[in-house]
């Protein structure tokens, strides 16, 4: 899988990742209306405006990225309906043509890693047949519990050809508290990244592992660093855009080559009508500001990609 995405970026020039987090107040007045009257102003309403807001999205930007990253989070908070909603947009941007990086953060041991790796990755085997549940392209994963918990992802990723984001350094502000701290004279991300460099020799596509790492675009200069630790690791990057992190930071998280990285933008794309930018788009072309504001993002990033 980690082949077919570098193809995406290299016919699109697109090191481009949306991530389908919406929430209720991004979600524009007229789809809430038609959810709520046609099934109440309760889970399954909200739940089907969100599915709405995401089709329209989808259709608006399918054809300029190679990749999706729907956030598991905003979907769980509405039970049943949200998971069957996280379920259809999957699928929907498979049909596509969209690779999914499925944002679910497991990490755990023995069993239970098994039990997630196989619910978004894998197939599940009742009686004589297989099934898949979830079936995302890549996950992240976190690596605080070690190998024990990385290692069944691995193996279903090899048997399903598919790949993992590991975590190794995120955006958020108080990421420092545990992953900046020293160990033998190293920052904690160091050694994660070490590790993930490390596992990723072992599993490789052509030119670059199937076990990525997550590294925030908010702190360039560890960008920098990681980069030359996992030359082979191909690395998302959240933290573009909203989050304070700007293109020229990320010049260093590429490869000579052009590749190595695929950066992330939620809210900046998905609410880009409420932007000042693209308020002219107004709610009822909400999509078209989605498009428009991937169109931008896009030239923003090619002096970082094409460097």
């Amino acid at each position: 899988m980690i082949n077919k995405l570098i193809e995406r970026i290299k016919k699109l020039q697109a090191p481009i990742v949306v991530g389908l987090d919406p929430m209720l107040d991004y979600i524009p007045e007229q789809i809430l209306n038609e959810a709520y009257t046609n099934y109440g102003e309760n889970l399954k309403g909200a739940a089907q405006a969100i599915w709405q807001y995401n089709k329209g999205i989808i259709d608006a930007i399918y054809d300029l990225i190679p990749a999706v990253k729907p956030q598991i989070a905003m979907y769980e908070q509405f039970g049943l309906e949200g998971l069957e909603v996280f379920k259809r947009t999957i699928d929907y941007c498979k049909q596509k043509g969209l690779i999914v990086i499925g944002d679910i953060k497991r990490g755990d041991i023995g069993s239970t890693s098994t039990a997630y790796a196989t619910g978004h990755l894998g197939k599940i085997k009742i009686g004589s047949s297989s099934f898949t549940a979830f079936d995302e392209d890549f996950a992240t994963v976190n690596p605080y519990l070690g190998f024990d918990g990385i290692k069944p992802f691995v193996d279903v990723c090899r048997e399903e050809k598919k790949g993992l984001f590991i975590l190794v350094k995120t955006s958020n502000p108080s990421s420092g508290e545990f992953q900046d701290q020293l160990v033998d004279g190293k920052p904690l991300y160091e050694l994660v990244g070490r590790k993930v460099a490390e596992w990723g020799e072992l599993h490789m596509g052509e030119t670059y592992s199937y076990i990525g790492a997550v590294v925030g675009a908010t702190y360039p200069e560890v960008g920098k660093a990681l980069r030359r630790i996992m030359p082979k690791t191909f690395i998302l990057v959240p933290g573009y855009g909203a989050q304070g992190g700007k293109a020229e930071d990320l010049a260093a998280y590429f490869n000579n080559d052009g590749l190595g990285a695929i950066v992330n933008s939620s809210r900046g794309i998905i609410a880009a009508y409420k932007l000042k930018a693209y308020e002219k788009f107004g709610p009822e072309a909400y999509s078209d500001a989605a498009r428009q504001a991937v169109i931008d993002m896009r030239e923003d990033l090619r002096q970082a990609w094409e460097r």
